[in-house]
């Protein structure tokens, strides 16, 4: 299967959120790939908004069954979360429970006035009744196919899939 490049994926999802940016918006990338298409997304959108990084490890509902990830880092939002309009942004979205997690985190912070969703890519298989607002592909994808961005010591993005062993 060939994959879409990212960074026309984040082209795409830049001109779609560009035109909805609100001046009270912040943006919140969940670690790690949402991070990286966070920062892609501020140099394309040429804009200084606020910006912060959610490590949704603890808030996860499978956290006392999987346990803590070796590499769980602090979130940051370095800004007020009462009243402003979050973007929050994703890699890869799937049953919906990290958004949720992350959600839940953002509301330990404050009220946000709204809380919209980007993903880089939705790979279908909903849990929970959440929808992206803004996605960069839609792809269905079969159980035990995963798809993960990834990135290399230069910096530079790329989707990798990966076949579960049955």
């Amino acid at each position: 299967m060939n994959l879409p490049d990212p960074n026309q994926l984040i082209d795409q999802l830049a001109e779609r959120i560009r035109p909805r940016l609100q001046p009270e918006c912040a943006l919140l990338g969940i670690h790690t790939g949402g991070v990286w298409v966070m920062e892609a997304l501020v140099e394309r959108l040429g804009v200084d908004l606020p910006r912060g990084v959610l490590d949704i490890a603890f808030y996860r509902d499978d956290f006392s069954r999987i346990g803590l990830h070796p590499e769980v880092k602090p979130s940051s939002i370095p800004f007020e979360v009462e009243g402003r309009h979050i973007l929050l942004i994703d890699d890869v979205f799937y049953t919906g429970r990290t958004i949720r997690a992350a959600m839940n985190l953002v509301f330990d912070y404050g009220r946000p006035a709204s809380i919209r969703l980007a993903v880089l890519v939705d790979r279908g298989g909903r849990e929970l009744p959440l929808c992206p607002d803004y996605t960069g592909v839609k792809m269905d994808m079969e159980a035990g196919q995963n798809i993960s961005l990834e990135q290399d010591e230069g910096g530079r993005l790329r989707l990798m899939m990966k076949q579960e062993a049955a």
